[in-house]
This record gives C-alpha cells, sequence and structure tokens, in this order.
C-alpha cells in the first residue's frame, strides 16, 4: 500500500477536496462573527443635505453617540447585556459587549451647525444640511 500526499496548497490550481474543508474548519474556528460589528452604511446626497444611513438593527437610540470635531462626523455605539438565569439545580449567567465606531469626513460644503439624527426600525439616518452656498440649484441652460 502506498500512502499519497494530497495538499496542493502550494499549487495555483482549483481548490481540491481537502481545501475545501480546511478553509471551512479554519475559518469556523479563527473567525469570530460577533467581532466584526461595523454597521454597512449608506451615503447619498440631495438637493438641500448629505444623509448617511447606518444598518444597526437591535440597538436603542440611546446606545449611539455622535459627535462633530472640525470636519470629521464619529458615530459609535457601546451595548452591554447582563443576563442571569437561575433555577433550581443551576445558575447561569451570559453577558455579551459589543461596540462599533465610524467615522466620516464631512465636505467643505456640509453645514455642521445643522445635523440631525433619527434611528427608527434599525436604521440610524444622519440629515448633514448643506450651506446655502452650496445648495444644488436647478437651472436650464438654453442650447444656441
Amino acid at each position: 500500500m502506498t500512502l499519497v500526499n494530497f495538499n496542493n496548497r502550494t499549487r495555483n490550481t482549483a481548490p481540491y477536496f481537502n481545501n475545501v474543508f480546511d478553509s471551512l474548519f479554519s475559518d469556523a474556528i479563527t473567525k469570530n462573527k460577533s467581532v466584526d460589528k461595523s454597521p454597512n452604511v449608506n451615503i447619498h446626497e440631495n438637493e438641500t443635505a448629505y444623509v448617511i444611513e447606518l444598518a444597526a438593527p437591535g440597538l436603542k437610540k440611546e446606545d449611539f453617540q455622535i459627535n462633530l470635531k472640525k470636519d470629521t462626523l464619529s458615530v459609535w455605539a457601546e451595548v452591554k447585556k447582563d443576563e442571569t438565569q437561575v433555577a433550581k439545580d443551576f445558575t447561569r449567567k451570559e453577558f455579551d459587549y459589543s461596540s462599533f465606531a465610524r467615522s466620516f469626513n464631512l465636505p467643505d460644503s456640509a453645514d455642521g451647525d445643522n445635523i440631525t439624527a433619527e434611528y427608527k426600525d434599525g436604521i440610524l439616518s444622519i440629515n448633514i444640511a448643506k450651506k446655502d452656498d452650496a445648495k444644488l440649484q436647478h437651472k436650464e441652460i438654453v442650447v444656441s
């Protein structure tokens, strides 16, 4: 009987059966899903404002802190959960701690004195008004 080492990690070919299981188990062990809690963000602009939307379900509006320092808008949230369950023969205590922080550089046309935030249905919406001279003005140009 001959033993053959079936490991193609040094080859630049398509992955074989062993590598599929190697990556599956190593990812499951080393990758902690609760560490990556940075929310997804949508940023868009309309005629009068810039809007930042953060997907952060399961939080309360009291969990968020929003700060403007010079031209950098920082958003962070911190959640601490502590759960204790006591039954006749056992005690179980679980705790969870999660947080995230995101920062955004505002353009010169943003009005830092006129920023509002609303948390609804798991979405934190931050509305940053534009300065009057930077608002998009609709103007029709006639071709001659």
